[in-house]
C-alpha cells in the first residue's frame, strides 16, 4: 500500500522550532521509525511551505495512493484551497498535528480541512503520524484462512 505523508509550511522546522510545543526531533530524524514500523507500507514523504505545491501533490497522489497523512500546518486554519483538493480526491485523508489544537490558541482550534478527512489526530507529537498510519493498517486486506 503506498501511504504519503504530507506536510506544509514550517515543519522543515521540527527539531528547532518551538520545541516545547513540537518536540526536539526533526521529521526527517523520524521517518527510518515509521518505516521500520510499518513495512508492510510504501511511505512517501513531502514537505512544502507553498500551499500550490501541496495542492499540486494531493492531485498527483489523489487517485492512486492508499492513503495521504496531512500536516497542513497554519494552512489547518486558513486553506479552503486545501480543503476543497482534499474533498475532490479518492485516497482517503487523516489530518494529522504535533500538537494539541484544542489546547492552543483559539485561532487554531478550528480546522478548514477536518471536514473532508476521514478523521483527525492531535497532541501526540511525532507519534500523531504512527497513530494514522495505524488507522491504515486497519485497512488493509489481511491474510484470510490462515492456520499456525
Amino acid at each position: 500500500m503506498q501511504i504519503l505523508l504530507l506536510n506544509g509550511p514550517n515543519l522543515n522546522l521540527l527539531g528547532r522550532r518551538e520545541p516545547g510545543i513540537y518536540g526536539t526531533r526533526s521529521f526527517e530524524d523520524y521517518l527510518p521509525e515509521l518505516q521500520e514500523a510499518f513495512p508492510q507500507f510504501e511511505l512517501s514523504y513531502f514537505q512544502s511551505n507553498h500551499e500550490g505545491e501541496l495542492l499540486d501533490k494531493l492531485h498527483e497522489v489523489g487517485f492512486s495512493y492508499h492513503g495521504i497523512v496531512l500536516n497542513a500546518g497554519g494552512y489547518t486554519h486558513t486553506s479552503v484551497a486545501l480543503a476543497d483538493a482534499i474533498a475532490a480526491i479518492a485516497t482517503p485523508v487523516v489530518e494529522v498535528h504535533l500538537s494539541n489544537l484544542h489546547a492552543r490558541e483559539e485561532f487554531r482550534q478550528k480546522s478548514l480541512i477536518g471536514r473532508n478527512c476521514v478523521g483527525s489526530i492531535s497532541g501526540f507529537k511525532l507519534d500523531s503520524y504512527r497513530l494514522a498510519l495505524h488507522y491504515f493498517d486497519g485497512l488493509r486486506p489481511k491474510r484470510v484462512g490462515f492456520k499456525i
